[in-house]
Formats: C-alpha cells, sequence, structure tokens
C-alpha cells in the first residue's frame, strides 16, 4: 500500500461512498413491538377510519347546534365503550347527552361543549352558552386517516409516532428489509482491549467500542471481530473469513507507514477500491471500497478523526444501504460566538457545541486528532467549504447536530 494518495474532494467522495451502497432488497416480517428503528419494505395503507366513529373530544354535553343559547333537558350519559341502543339517536326538543371523552356521538347531535363551559348544570339539565362554534370538540369518523390512505411509504424509517399509528390499525406483524450485518475491527499490535494489562507503551482499544455504540445510537446492529495483527499474512487470512458480512468496518492501518498492511490486505482479498484520501482534515486517509458483495470502510485510527468520519460518511451511506430513503446530513442554523481560524485549501471538520442557536467551538479548534475528551465536549461539527480560512464571531453558520435526524435532499453542509 505503499503508494501517494490521491485526495478527493469532499463531495466526489461523498456521492461515491453513497454508489457503493446498492439499497438491501432482503425483507423480513417481524413483531410490531421489536419494529423501533427498522426501515418498511412496501407502503403501508390506512385500512381502518381514524377516528373510526364520530366521537368526543372532551367530556361535556353533546347537541344539536340550533339549541346553543338554550337550557336543556339531558336525555342520557353516554360512556367511551357505549354503543347499540345506547348511542342510537334518541334527542328530542330541547334534550342533548351527557358525554365523555371518546364516546361514539349519535348522529342526531352535531356540536359539544366542555362541562366547565356550562352554565347551571345539575343532574338533569344544563344551560348552554350561545357563543360556540357548530361542530365544536367533533372528532369525526376518518377526520385524521382515511380507510385506503397511504400512511407510510417504503423506506420510512420507524419511531414511536409510526408504530402508535400501526397500533391504531391492528398491525402486529409488518414487513421491513432485513437488518445489515456490520464487523468492526482494529488494527495494531500496540492495541490492547479493556480487560487486558497495557503497559506505557501500549493503548487501549477504544475504537471499536467508540464504533459499535456509534453504530447502536442510529440504529445499527454490529459485531466486533478483534484486532488485526500488523502483519500482512496474518491481516490477508484474517479478512479472508469475513465476507460474509454486508459491511467491514476498520480503524487504522490504511495509511503510508510500512507497517500499515490492512489497505493491502483487503487488495489481496480482490477489493475494489472506489477511493482512498480525501481533502479533508481530520481524516485524509479513509478509504472505501467493495469486495465480492461486502462494502469495506477503512477509516484512521486515531478516535476523533474515526468518529467524525463515521457519522460523516459511514451513517449516510448505511442508512441507504438498509434500505432507508432519508440518508442525507441536515443542518441548524446558529450563530458563532467566537472567532477561529481554519486552513483553506481543503474541507476543515471543526467541533463545537450548539445550543439555543449560537455555536461554540470546542478548544478554539485547537486540538488533536487523537484527542477523546474533545468528542465529548462537542455536540456538533461545522465543515468549512475549500476556500474558507477564518469563521467570524457573531457569523451565521450551518452546523450538523449529532442528534439531528438525516433527510431525504442533499443540501449544502458548508461554510
Amino acid at each position: 500500500m505503499n503508494q501517494k494518495l490521491n485526495f478527493l474532494d469532499f463531495d466526489e467522495a461523498f456521492n461515491k461512498s453513497l454508489e457503493l451502497a446498492n439499497k438491501n432488497s432482503t425483507v423480513e416480517i417481524i413483531p410490531l413491538s421489536s419494529a423501533l428503528g427498522r426501515v418498511i419494505s412496501k407502503d403501508i395503507i390506512c385500512r381502518k377510519n381514524l377516528p373510526s366513529f364520530d366521537n368526543s373530544a372532551m367530556d361535556g354535553f353533546a347537541f344539536k347546534f340550533r339549541d346553543a343559547g338554550k337550557t336543556l333537558i339531558i336525555k342520557k350519559v353516554i360512556f367511551a365503550g357505549d354503543k347499540g341502543d345506547k348511542v342510537k339517536e334518541s334527542l328530542g326538543v330541547n334534550e342533548c347527552y351527557k358525554i365523555m371523552t371518546g364516546a361514539k356521538v349519535p348522529s342526531d347531535a352535531d356540536t359539544i361543549i366542555p362541562i366547565e363551559n356550562c352554565l347551571d348544570v345539575t343532574n338533569e339539565s344544563v344551560s348552554i352558552p350561545k357563543d360556540i362554534k357548530k361542530g365544536a370538540n367533533l372528532r369525526f369518523k376518518g377526520e385524521e386517516q382515511k380507510e385506503g390512505n397511504t400512511l407510510f411509504t417504503e423506506g420510512e424509517e420507524l419511531t414511536s409516532s409510526h408504530i402508535t399509528l400501526l397500533a391504531s390499525q391492528g398491525i402486529v406483524m409488518i414487513e421491513v428489509y432485513k437488518k445489515i450485518s456490520i464487523a468492526i475491527l482494529s488494527t495494531g499490535n500496540e492495541i490492547k482491549e479493556p480487560w487486558q494489562k497495557a503497559d506505557e507503551e501500549e493503548i487501549y482499544n477504544c475504537n471499536s467500542y467508540a464504533l459499535i455504540s456509534q453504530l447502536n445510537e442510529k440504529g445499527f446492529d454490529a459485531t466486533y471481530c478483534g484486532v488485526v495483527p500488523d502483519s500482512l499474512e496474518e491481516s490477508k487470512n484474517y479478512i479472508s473469513n469475513l465476507k460474509n458480512y454486508d459491511v467491514i468496518i476498520t480503524t487504522g492501518g490504511i495509511s503510508m507507514g510500512d507497517a500499515d498492511f490492512v489497505g493491502e490486505a483487503f487488495l489481496q482479498n480482490s477489493l475494489k477500491t472506489s477511493f482512498h484520501g480525501v481533502n479533508i482534515k481530520p481524516g485524509r486517509p479513509i478509504m472505501m471500497g467493495k469486495m465480492d458483495k461486502s462494502v469495506v470502510i477503512c477509516l484512521p485510527g486515531n478516535p476523533l478523526t474515526a468518529m467524525v468520519n463515521i457519522y460523516l460518511f459511514v451513517i449516510p451511506m448505511l442508512k441507504k444501504l438498509q434500505g432507508a430513503k432519508a440518508y442525507y446530513h441536515d443542518i441548524s442554523k446558529a450563530t458563532n460566538t467566537k472567532e477561529f481560524k481554519t486552513k483553506n485549501g481543503r474541507v476543515n471538520i471543526v467541533l463545537g457545541s450548539t445550543k439555543n442557536a449560537m455555536f461554540n467551538v470546542t478548544r478554539d479548534n485547537k486540538y488533536g486528532s487523537g484527542m477523546i475528551t474533545a468528542l465529548y465536549e462537542s455536540n456538533s461539527i461545522l465543515v468549512t467549504g475549500n476556500e474558507t480560512s477564518l469563521i467570524n464571531e457573531n457569523q451565521d453558520v450551518l452546523v450538523i447536530e449529532f442528534n439531528k435526524k438525516l433527510q431525504n435532499k442533499q443540501i449544502n453542509i458548508f461554510n
């Protein structure tokens, strides 16, 4: 792998990463209770009107609008769940129903008033104010969703709100795309696992835990497959056993060092490289490609760099691969609170914290790519364009917040 890297522009590298993601076509049927975060594989049609009958939005009195301003006799009390003769039309002259929230409204009543807005309420009668709007507090059959409507479209990622609506339809099993399988690898003889003893010349393996937890936060499952030693032959054999995974993600071993064997080991396992090197800081040595049916992502070994690049490049690609339609970064608009410099001629990734539409750069943008605490101190990133060398105080900026949902259209993220 001893070759000069050809650094791509950010946009070109991002688009090439998406081109690697051929949408997952394998589906499975799972219980609704296990569907949170999954991607639906076909449109879902409304099969039950919502609400399924005219019902009351309040505890109050149901009456004919023409009787507003009158004192009405309470014909009967209707509770939620009542049906049949209990909700049959039976209003006479100057009569009303006392009704509870969610109860079915007989068709001879067209307006509901809350109990607390009425006058002279007794067990037998109630005085209805004149100032009320016809149809008030009455939820009509199908006003939210009508039978035959498209509730959700293929490619939507299920949230608790989706699941609530699906449950209201009596749907207990749902067809979704099967989860993609992801292997996480680390490299380097200096790496020790957290349960092992590390001397002063060795480091604990935090990258794999960082990446797996970050993927979990975004709805993916990943398997830690261990540390690949810095030996070309051993790396080659190790990698050859991972071709059953949809995605293989490594950290380290892809730069220009004499002991960086991972990239070469992938090449000797039939990897077709899409790109190796992006004109970005941090994260220039990032490499992606395809090894048979597996997407291969080789990230730099520094923790901060790996975390930032998996967020910028890898999460969108994995969302597309999983079958989701929303896989582009969204932005928030904020005001920068303190001037800081960046280097032009490349894209710069700047960590910061965004709160109340104010962006605060982390540590004056002076931190190393191997730092860990700078990530903990940040909740968003600012991405500069190639020509940017200074972000001014009080300048309006675009930021990507870590908890921001992805969207289905690509927008400008550069400052």
